[in-house]
């Protein structure tokens, strides 16, 4: 028992005892008269009042304004009968419990209204002995008529903001882990895809090899072997910090996988990018990895070229095959170009495919350069 008290102490601060004296302190101004009707009247007053008081946070809607008519009016009544003001605290603070911004503003003007009308009735009219000898503590309450609404309401809105807020911002971070659990698997799928392909390729043509040129089939083993290891330290180096790839890197191991496939290269070898971040040239260098492992497998082209073109506004990255193309109701199928094309619009890029009718495809994507100015900004 003891143990709960402190709990309500630490939680509720002197809240509670000053609610509770404040709920004994009517009757000693009941009891102040000399009728007994008058004394029963206010004691069903102030039992209807608590009752009201009760109901009327268990309401919404139009309900709430015929509750607070009824405890303003006993308010009303108990301090002109009894000079027992007090009750203007409980109305205040229901008025600051109030969601609804017009009941909020309704309740707290009739409330208002019916405070000054019975403080001045008692004051001016009356001159309440008893009455006038509370007036330090009723400019006390009449300020907390004026300012306890406000900030209880602005308080319970700040409340909502903030919890809104947090919702909010769980919900951002379960989509920035979802995005990251997308990327990393994009990620894993291309590096892996283009590995285990190649040494799919090299695999079957060591195994065509291996009678007629052994020479030649030990040495496509040795590319296989040495293609796993590759793989192999570059899992292990994306799933312990995620480095990223240069273009220039990956067009070497583009070369080998269209080597690989007996598919001629026709690009430049190396590309001279100017003021490009690393996370920008792993996007690229992704998207090109797909679209060469897309070719590898799907295209039966004979030659693949790869180019880039940087101008003051973009960067375009163009692959382009001579193989059979394909048809558009395939270009939303498989996890190639939908994977190409969210990696591209996550930095505010674009994915064209172009079909050839047949005389191959033509992928375009295209890297605006002022997401690239803001990463060095960034940077700096």
């Amino acid at each position: 028992m003891k143990k709960r008290l402190m709990m309500l102490q630490r939680s509720s601060g002197l809240s509670p005892y000053i609610w509770s004296i404040l709920s004994f302190l009517p009757f000693y101004f009941i009891f102040q008269s000399s009728s007994t009707t008058e004394i029963v009247v206010g004691i069903a007053l102030t039992v209807l009042f608590f009752i009201s008081f009760r109901f009327a946070f268990l309401s919404n809607n139009w309900p709430v304004y015929l509750w607070i008519c009824l405890l303003v009016g006993i308010s009303v009544t108990m301090t002109i009968l009894y000079q027992f003001i007090y009750f203007s605290f409980y109305i205040a603070y229901y008025n600051g419990n109030i969601r609804n911004r017009a009941a909020f503003i309704t309740a707290y003007v009739i409330h208002l209204v019916g405070t000054v009308a019975s403080i001045n009735y008692n004051l001016v009219l009356v001159q309440d002995p008893l009455f006038i000898q509370q007036i330090p503590i009723i400019i006390i309450v009449f300020i907390s008529v004026i300012l306890l609404p406000f900030t209880l309401f602005n308080r319970k809105k700040q409340e909502k903001l903030e919890a809104e807020l947090q919702m909010a911002n769980n919900r951002i971070s379960e989509f920035v882990k979802q995005e990251e659990r997308q990327r990393i698997a994009r990620d894993l799928h291309d590096t892996l895809g283009q590995k285990l392909s190649l040494i799919g390729l090299k695999s079957d043509l060591a195994r065509k090899l291996i009678e007629k040129d052994p020479e030649k089939a030990k040495k496509e083993l040795i590319d296989v072997q040495q293609t796993a290891r590759t793989a192999l330290n570059e899992v292990r180096n994306m799933v312990s910090s995620m480095r990223g790839i240069r273009i220039n890197d990956e067009i070497v191991l583009v070369q080998q996988m269209l080597k690989a496939a007996q598919i001629e290269y026709t690009g430049n070898q190396e590309f001279n990018l100017q003021k490009v971040s690393l996370f920008m040239e792993n996007v690229l260098s992704m998207c090109m990895k797909e679209a060469v492992t897309n070719i590898v497998k799907h295209s039966q082209a004979f030659s693949c070229h790869i180019s880039i073109e940087q101008t003051s506004e973009s960067i375009q990255l163009i692959v382009k095959d001579d193989g059979i193309g394909m048809n558009r109701q395939d270009i939303g199928k498989g996890s190639g170009l939908p994977g190409m094309r969210e990696r591209l619009e996550f930095v505010n890029g674009t994915l064209e495919v172009k079909l050839e009718n047949g005389n191959g495809t033509t992928l375009i994507m295209t890297v605006p350069n002022d997401v690239i100015q803001r990463e060095e900004e960034v940077r700096r």
